[in-house]
């Protein structure tokens, strides 16, 4: 009798532990099941951010237990700031609301930049579908093909979005550690715009964009030779825009002068990690969190998606969420030397203001 019961109550708790798992998925297939999950891009239309998150959208739904319905908006300023704090403070904490931010928020929360109102260590990540190098380049026309270039003849003028942006940051950066006398025109609400404006030859450089999106949606110009890399922001080397341009494109780390320089350089570029990252806020129970987590993996995976970024000239090389939560823990905890020195790179000189814009401005970052 007692070895009956004994029996019986194990079964019953093995039963409870195997069907322990897909009661948590029940119930979050139960709560998506009906409901719409939005995703808040942090710019402008029509640039890298934004191209990459609508292809995810359109397929992650469908991995997402209880296949909610997926859209995405646009909440543009302060270089995603906007997007970033309406996340943390505002959105719901139930896993609905989504949001696309800067690479570089982890480094201005560490820097404790004015207006940034969240924590990165606090959000939950969901992944990025591009891990990826940023570049400066400038038009070709000018006949500079490299920074010794730039530096002994002068002539760049990079346009650039917000303050906090990398499309500032860079060649401040390039400024404030060789003397580039690089001329930044700020203002542009996106990359798409500064794009336009080097086509007007309004500027003649840009100071941020990431070497995916630049294949992507400036094809033509890669194919007609119309652009020179100065520079690659990342923490390895992309031996692709070497070929691209002929001869090997320094990693801004190989510029550091010393020790200090290579760790804030280092730190700096810390964020290409984080590509164009995708998460939800803080809060939402953890069960929804790994689903969405699955979810982005096996978006990643999707025959259908590798095959329309694939015809978009999209470069696909994923973080997942998991991962990404380790990388902002660990990017805002940054050595007080080395914050001074960053510091000392971004500190912001000069900035000119764009033009207004003509109706029918190209958007994007």
């Amino acid at each position: 009798m007692i070895y009956r019961f004994v029996t019986a109550a194990a079964l019953a708790v093995s039963c409870l532990i195997s069907t322990g798992p897909a009661r948590a998925a029940d119930a979050v297939a139960d709560f998506f099941k009906g409901k719409t999950v939005t995703i808040s891009i942090g710019y402008t239309p029509g640039g890298g951010y934004d191209i990459y998150t609508r292809s995810v959208a359109r397929y992650i739904g469908k991995y997402i237990p209880g296949n909610p319905n997926v859209i995405v908006q646009n909440m543009p300023g302060a270089g995603s700031r906007v997007a970033a704090n309406w996340l943390y403070n505002i959105a719901p904490k139930d896993g609905t609301a989504w949001a696309v931010i800067g690479e570089n928020s982890a480094l201005d929360q560490a820097l404790k930049e004015e207006g940034v109102n969240f924590d990165v260590a606090k959000f939950n990540w969901i992944g990025n579908p591009i891990a990826d190098t940023n570049i400066s380049f400038i038009n070709a026309s000018t006949g500079l093909t490299s920074l010794d270039d730039v530096i002994a003849k002068g002539g760049a003028i990079c346009g650039g979005t917000g303050a906090s942006s990398p499309s500032i940051l860079q060649p401040t950066i390039l400024n404030n550690l060789l003397n580039a006398k690089i001329k930044i025109v700020t203002g542009y609400p996106g990359g798409g715009d500064v794009n336009l404006a080097m086509e007007r030859n309004e500027v003649n450089c840009r100071g941020s964009n990431s070497w995916a999106s630049t294949k992507s949606t400036l094809r033509q110009w890669l194919d007609d030779k119309r652009i020179n890399v100065l520079v690659q922001f990342s923490v390895k080397k992309d031996p692709t825009i070497s070929q691209y341009q002929g001869k090997d494109v320094p990693i801004i780390t190989d510029l550091a002068k010393n020790e200090t320089d290579r760790k804030a350089l280092a730190a700096l570029v810390a964020g290409t990690a984080f590509g164009r990252p995708i998460l939800t806020a803080p809060g939402v129970p953890e069960a929804r969190v790994v689903a969405i987590r699955k979810a982005f993996d096996d978006t990643m995976k999707d025959t259908d998606f590798l095959a329309e970024t694939a015809k978009a000239q999209m470069d696909i090389n994923p973080i997942g969420g998991a991962e990404l939560q380790k990388v902002a823990q660990a990017s805002v905890a940054i050595d007080d030397a080395v914050v001074k020195r960053v510091r000392e790179l971004i500190q912001i000189k000069d900035l000119q203001d764009a033009p207004a814009q003509p109706k029918g401005a190209k958007k994007g970052e």
